[in-house]
């Protein structure tokens, strides 16, 4: 990050105008009023043209113009570490556009706490600019006035790379074709919801046919315990198809789900291998409940089995599947442990109980490409990543057994049959609690963080630790190796990878939304 000085630091002249500064009445006057050869009162004091640049524009030498401009705008360009510096009166944070590819930012009337990327059919792997995106949020609006709380879909296009000299030897073949500044350009659809939005995910069900278009359902946790259900296929139309009407309908949800009674949640999690939609939903108690589409409503219709995967002792915060096995999950709770789940448990407790933390576990990501990584996010600003292959399963949880151990010992105590692994790797550079993890989608060694610190962070775990170069990388003491980026981003709460867009990262906090691509993934 750059600091920049807050201080006022231009005159009060008119602005300048295709490099020129408008002259008054008077000057322009004088000047028509002058022959065209004229005596140069000052001819015998400059005795060389040479002379004259060095004395400057306005009669005083460049070097002392330039010194005096540069205290009026002092740019430190000193590497600034979020929550170990402090800023001093009048300075303030700007990003350093060099360390971008693409950056953008949008702010909301109402902060949200949660996002979602929608999948689109503009292709995979892009890399061309402008580019375009999909997401759907949900607000929370103030206390007073909760009524004006919505679901937002929105459709963001003319997303420029950040403009920057090129060299003339820069042989990348895009420069010349995708290069060209655009405005970008926010198009929304809201639906009311009338309550605070915890979490949303948002699940496309693959098209019947050829001629059909895909269904995009998002599941939301709300304030008032909830679990909304709703089809977002006619909002994300609306945007490329011109003349769509939305019937009033399409903004009530499909279901209303009160498996949750009166307790609310934050957990949620659609299943990648079930393509015709597999919810679970956890809440403050430490229930889980798993939700699915009514078979005899075609998809138009969900409930939820009234028998909860119970195991946790204080609340569920994030819920993940299994990306290889379909029947399979993992939660983090307050209690400080991390459960795998077996929806065809008769039992429902869980089939592997460990403990990763001395406080509490608030996210966690399983990696698409490396099923056996776990990574685990903490309240008190650690994450790590575990092998799920040393997570042996004990006798103590055998199926018979798995009941009482699973619900058995206090929050992170190690009860009969829970497991103490260590990580494989683990982190503590965030001074603040986690609030978000996610791992790249196609690249199984990079992973994104954000914390209670504001810093959403980039690593790359490929990179080897190496115990002389982690105490000093970049020149900077105490940052680990494997830190290859640091955005700010004010009280951030969730953070998500393009799944579509290689690199591109989103992220919402208390001061709207971000989008950005950095020069180092």
């Amino acid at each position: 990050m750059v600091k920049r000085s807050a201080e006022d630091e231009g005159d009060l002249r008119s602005p300048l105008k295709k490099g020129e500064r408008p002259m008054s009445s008077d000057a322009q006057s004088t000047l028509d009023d002058m022959d065209e050869e004229f005596e140069d009162d000052f001819e015998d004091e400059f005795e060389s043209e040479d002379e004259i640049f060095e004395a400057g524009v306005d009669g005083r030498p460049d070097a002392e113009r330039e010194a005096e401009e540069k205290d009026a705008m002092d740019i430190d360009r000193k590497t600034f570490m979020i929550g170990r510096n402090k800023l001093a009166a009048g300075e303030s944070l700007a990003p350093d556009p060099s360390a971008y590819e693409m950056l953008h930012t949008l702010s909301m009337r109402w902060p949200c706490l949660s996002f979602d990327f929608l999948p689109d059919d503009l292709g995979s792997n892009r890399k061309t600019y402008p580019a375009t995106l999909y997401a759907v949020a949900g607000t929370q609006a103030d206390s007073r006035k909760s009524r004006e709380n919505e679901l937002i879909v929105m459709k963001l296009s003319g997303l420029s790379r950040m403009e920057r000299d090129h060299d003339a030897s820069d042989s990348d073949s895009d420069s010349d074709s995708d290069s060209e500044s655009t405005e970008p350009i926010l198009e929304t659809k809201s639906l009311p919801l009338r309550t605070t939005t915890n979490r949303i995910r948002a699940h496309r069900f693959p098209a019947s046919s050829s001629a059909s278009t895909p269904k995009t359902l998002t599941a939301t946790m709300t304030e008032s315990a909830h679990l909304l259900i709703h089809d977002i296929t006619p909002h994300l139309t609306s945007f490329d198809t011109p003349g769509t009407t939305i019937p009033p309908s399409s903004s009530q949800p499909l279901s209303t789900l009160t498996c949750h009674g009166s307790t609310e949640g934050y957990a949620l999690s659609w299943s990648p291998l079930f393509p015709q939609g597999k919810l679970l939903s956890g809440d403050n108690s430490g229930s889980i409940y798993l939700t699915s589409p009514s078979s005899s409503a075609g998809g138009s219709s969900w409930v939820s089995d009234p028998r909860p995967f119970t195991g946790h002792t204080a609340s569920v915060e994030d819920l993940a599947w299994s990306p290889n096995e379909r029947n399979v999950f993992a939660s983090a709770s307050s209690d400080g442990t991390v459960k795998v789940w077996d929806i065809r448990s008769k039992s429902h407790s869980p089939a592997i109980d460990a403990t990763v933390s001395s406080t509490d576990v608030n996210v966690l990501s399983w990696s698409k490409l490396t099923p056996h990584l776990l990574a685990t996010g903490a309240e008190d600003g650690g994450w790590g990543v575990w092998d799920l292959r040393s997570w042996k399963n004990p006798p103590s949880l055998s199926p018979s057994t798995s009941s009482a151990a699973g619900g058995g010992g206090s929050g992170g105590g190690g009860g009969s049959g829970r497991l103490n692994p260590s990580a494989v790797a683990s982190f503590n550079f965030h001074t603040d609690q986690i609030t978000s993890i996610e791992w790249h989608p196609t690249d199984d060694s990079i992973v994104a963080v954000a914390g209670g610190d504001n810093m959403l962070t980039l690593w790359d775990l490929s990179v080897e630790l190496d115990d002389e170069e982690s105490r000093d990388t970049a020149g900077v003491e105490g940052v680990p190796p494997q830190l290859l980026f640091v955005h700010y981003v004010e009280g951030v709460k969730e953070a998500h990878w393009h799944g579509q867009i290689p690199g591109v990262v989103g992220a919402t906090g208390v001061g709207g939304f971000g989008f950005f691509k950095s020069i180092s993934v």
